[in-house]
């Protein structure tokens, strides 16, 4: 094999980050897809500090919290690949020079329907001595929500009691291409983040229907951001929840911040969004043999690079593989996943088959999750696979002479523009 046909690919987001070297026969034609903001620089400390002295649409964080007692400080989980570790310092540093106490903050992560975590996964989000020091809770959908109102597009907004308890609250995550809200970030800190499970159903079930039969199917989606009534949806339930700052990064391949913004959600949304949609774009390469779709920033989510990858195989179909490489397996998921054979959430429905242009499926992960397959696809057709020996003597036998292959180095943050 030639040392040309490698290719390397980031590889287990919270477990050591390291890169997995792909080697393919010379014979095969290898093209990478990258985003276009793979190789923008990463933030200096100053142009972080810069961002917290000059919030967008919003007073400093020092001047909100002075006179405040009680600050929920609402973080993203392990399904995103936010270093929150690198941001929390700022945050504090404006809350202790606004006279804040530490004993009157706490931290809560915004799990929505997600499953719980467990203090070393708070460590890994938030630094050991942050998680050491501040209590740290997980967000319960099914208990301890307060009703806050109703958003104009009907959705009833309960939100956790905690969060709704304290004067100040701050969230902190990141924009990524989203398949509901077109891109994550903004008010989803609080819907789903740290909303009630019946407010998550209605947000994800009714309200999305309603926009599918109302003709309004185009306007959501992975990058689809403009007049998303999902997004606008979530953005409201953040202002009745009384969101006062968000904090929202632009992550590369290496979970390093390239931007940053703070200030009002809406606000910060929209700026975040307009650099997030450059940043994450990706041209696409048709008439793919087999194409190599990573899941990295969100690899237990890896079920989002299936519609990505499968975009690029050649219209006669081909193979499609998925890199899921992480020792957790695929999230829990409280609304959207099955809790058994024919048993599942609220919206869950099993998949009955592939995508359109997937001959076959292929999983290379080590670390094997067979109820996980309920995320990617149905379990029957999916070829799980261990080594990348493994992959390559499966895609070997199909394609002995010349084959046209493109690799995704994260499809699950990565979006093609329309």
């Amino acid at each position: 094999m030639s040392q040309s046909n490698s290719v390397w690919l980031p590889q287990l987001a919270w477990y050591g980050d390291t890169e997995l070297e792909l080697r393919f026969p010379s014979s095969w034609e290898i093209e990478v897809c990258h985003m276009r903001g793979h190789d923008w620089p990463v933030l200096s400390e100053q142009e972080l500090r810069n961002a917290f002295e000059h919030p967008v649409g919003s007073k400093r964080i020092r001047e909100l919290a002075r006179g405040v007692k009680d600050v929920a400080i609402i973080f993203d989980d392990m399904t995103r690949p936010t270093p929150v570790a690198q941001i929390v310092p700022y945050v504090l540093a404006e809350l202790r020079e606004a006279g804040v106490t530490d004993e009157n903050i706490r931290f809560i992560v915004a799990l929505g329907a997600h499953g719980a975590h467990n203090h070393i996964d708070f460590r890994k989000k938030l630094g050991e001595s942050v998680a050491e020091k501040y209590p740290v809770y997980n967000h319960n959908p099914y208990e301890n929500c307060k009703f806050v109102g109703t958003t104009s597009w009907g959705t009833p907004v309960s939100v956790n009691a905690e969060v709704m308890s304290c004067d100040l609250k701050i969230g902190i995550g990141c924009i990524v291409p989203h398949p509901f809200t077109g891109f994550g970030g903004g008010g989803k800190i609080i819907l789903p983040g740290v909303a009630s499970i019946d407010t998550i159903e209605a947000n994800h079930g009714p309200l999305m229907q309603r926009a599918i039969e109302s003709g309004q199917r185009d306007s959501i989606g992975l990058g689809h951001f403009d007049n998303n009534i999902i997004h606008l949806d979530v953005n409201e339930a953040a202002r009745l929840a009384g969101l006062d700052i968000k904090i929202d990064a632009i992550v590369n391949l290496r979970r390093e911040i390239a931007a940053l913004f703070v200030g009002e959600v809406a606000a910060v949304h929209t700026e975040g969004v307009r650099v997030a949609r450059e940043f994450y774009a990706t041209e696409p390469v048709d008439g793919a043999d087999i194409v190599i779709a990573n899941a990295y920033s969100k690899a237990n989510e890896a079920g989002l690079a299936i519609p990505v990858g499968a975009r690029l195989i050649r219209e006669n179909g081909g193979d499609l593989v998925i890199l899921a490489n992480t020792p957790e397996g695929q999230v829990t998921h409280y609304v959207m996943r099955s809790f058994g054979k024919s048993i599942g959430g609220r919206l869950w429905q099993p998949r009955s088959r592939l995508p359109s242009r997937v001959n076959r499926l292929m999983v290379f992960t080590p670390h094997i999750d067979r109820a996980g397959a309920d995320w990617l696809a149905p379990p029957e057709a999916i070829i799980w696979l261990k080594t990348w020996d493994d992959v390559l003597k499966k895609l070997k036998m199909a394609y002995p002479g010349a084959a046209r292959v493109v690799v995704i180095p994260d499809a699950t943050v990565q979006y093609f523009p329309s």
